[in-house]
């Protein structure tokens, strides 16, 4: 079992504290789900914990080992953002070979979701397609936590459905951090949720908490 302890992030644009005092601690076998508004800080927290974003401090250790660079966190923490990040005009067949070691490559190939993009380029596909081959290129990484910011968006529930069982069954050998606004799905799959808010990082157990807090309104 790995862990990855996330500890004193702090992160400030201007005047305004976007991040304050943020501690999460994962583990592999386990998904924690972070819920909040939009705004609120998330994809910010993501991208310091994976190295794209420097906090105004931070603590972030994987097991015994601290990690300070980016490239400290190779094959430790991937990461997929909201926006693509894909070569626009390279085979979604060789990509897999890029962003996957041999052994995951086989497993991804294997994934009747993935088989009608083999031969497409990001640019071919939808953004619902796209979204399918991002969450699967960083979900079947070698990394072994993995950060998914808003991978359910553009899909249809049948789509959904069959990531969340791809993740399920990955969640074996990884951990995983998720954030989306399909606030059912993520509670669905997640072992610990927390709801970002005013810049704290808060544990909750179910809806109730969530409409305290105000993310849910009263009547749901």
């Amino acid at each position: 079992m790995s862990i990855l302890h996330i500890d004193n992030i702090t992160k400030s644009f201007g005047e305004k504290d976007i991040l304050k005092d943020i501690y999460l601690s994962c583990e592999t076998g386990k998904t924690s789900g972070i819920l909040g508004r939009n705004g609120c800080g998330k994809s910010t927290l993501f991208q310091i914990i994976f190295g794209t974003v420097k906090g105004n401090t931070q603590y972030i250790k994987f097991d015994n080992t601290i990690l300070k660079t980016q490239f400290e966190r190779k094959n430790k923490i991937a990461y997929l953002p909201q926006h693509s990040f894909l070569p626009k005009n390279i085979k979604i067949k060789n990509l897999i070979n890029l962003f996957c070691d041999k052994e995951n490559s086989r497993k991804i190939s294997d994934l009747a979701l993935i088989h009608p993009f083999f031969n497409e380029t990001p640019t071919t596909l939808s953004g619902g397609e796209l979204r399918i081959v991002e969450a699967l290129l960083i979900i079947y990484s070698k990394a072994e936590f993995i950060l998914l910011d808003e991978p359910f968006h553009s899909l249809s529930p049948k789509i959904i459905s069959k990531l969340k069982t791809i993740i399920k069954q990955q969640t074996e050998q990884k951990g995983f951090i998720i954030s989306d606004h399909q606030y059912h799905d993520v509670l669905d799959i997640s072992d610990n949720i927390f709801l970002l808010s005013e810049g704290y990082l808060r544990p909750v157990k179910d809806l109730t908490e969530l409409k305290r807090f105000n993310y849910l309104p009263q009547n749901i």
